[in-house]
């Protein structure tokens, strides 16, 4: 019996000998990576499906998605879709800013109250 040579199989199931040449890192330019961030933000369609349609890893997708949210955040862009987390986290941070307004309308005027009541001195005669 002949010796088994080691490799790994391709997606397409194609084997690859780990003597064969190294693969080489493919490169993307910014402006690729960004319209391809935006291809996810801007649709709502999954990194998934975007990856396979461009011929991308997943994960290297995901984080020019990531990268690019950020970069929006910090100028003030808008978003695009909101996914759950983002919807439930807004909807607390409303909730929040709702109790934190009516907290601040009471401390004020309960400071108008105290303000306007006049103190009792003692006369130190």
């Amino acid at each position: 019996m002949d010796a088994q040579v080691s490799g790994i199989c391709s997606p397409a199931g194609r084997m690859f000998n780990m003597s064969d040449q190294k693969r080489q890192r493919r490169s993307y330019t910014p402006e690729y990576r960004v319209e391809a961030a935006n291809l996810v933000i801007d649709t709502g369609r999954s990194i998934a499906a975007v990856a396979r349609e461009i011929g991308v890893g997943e994960q290297t997708l995901g984080t020019w998605v990531k990268a690019e949210k950020g970069r929006r955040r910090v100028d003030g862009e808008p978003m695009g879709p909101l996914d759950e987390d983002e919807r439930a986290e807004l909807a607390r941070l409303r909730r929040e800013n709702f109790d934190l307004k009516q907290d601040n309308e009471f401390l004020g005027k309960a400071a108008a109250f105290f303000a306007s009541k006049p103190r009792n001195t003692r006369n130190s005669s």
